[in-house]
């Protein structure tokens, strides 16, 4: 399914597939889909913000624009990937503490698709206030990747070896579904 003149955001986070970011960003194009980058702060250090502002020809968002500078354009679905466990249970919470939290805070109340990916390992996603922020934001309609058959959390400090087989075209997929 292609999305000719529709905005994706993809919110990236500090994590370890983050520096391969890119990979879903031309996913996303060849779908179609015109992409917004938006970093958590923490996620500068791991993604490489020139050649994504190059292959997106948007500048990467990590914090809310001056009064006058220009806008993004609106989003027409959202892509949270990697998602880390500190967002995802801020996102489940309200907790809008940057910019890229504060578009995920209004996302569900506006429409706006949004599709989950997370990148946790199994010490923290078997915490019960992770499980608790996950059946919340399915609660609200937030399409969250976890689970059997979907994301497996990976052990603690084992991730490095689960980078490569991140699953980027996962996030698509779901996405489409969602919104088909």
């Amino acid at each position: 399914m292609t999305h000719p003149g529709k905005v994706l955001y993809i919110i990236v986070c500090a994590a370890g597939p983050a520096g391969h970011v890119g990979r879903l960003v031309g996913m996303a194009q060849d779908d179609g889909w015109t992409v917004q980058v938006i970093a958590t702060p923490p996620a500068l250090d791991f993604i490489n913000v020139p050649e994504l502002e190059q292959q997106t020809g948007r500048p990467v968002r990590s914090q809310y624009r001056a009064p006058g500078d220009p806008k993004s354009p609106p989003a027409d679905a959202i892509v949270i990937a990697p998602a880390t466990y500190n967002t995802i249970n801020k996102f489940a919470q309200g907790i809008a503490d940057t910019y890229a939290l504060g578009v995920l805070s209004e996302a569900p109340t506006l429409g706006i698709p949004v599709v989950v990916l997370p990148f946790v390992n199994s010490a923290l996603a078997t915490r019960a206030p992770f499980e608790r922020s996950i059946n919340d934001l399915r609660a609200e309609g937030v399409r969250v990747l976890f689970g059997p058959g979907q994301f497996e959390p990976h052990a603690p400090n084992s991730g490095g070896s689960r980078i490569d087989a991140y699953p980027w075209k996962r996030a698509l997929t779901e996405l489409a579904e969602l919104i088909s």
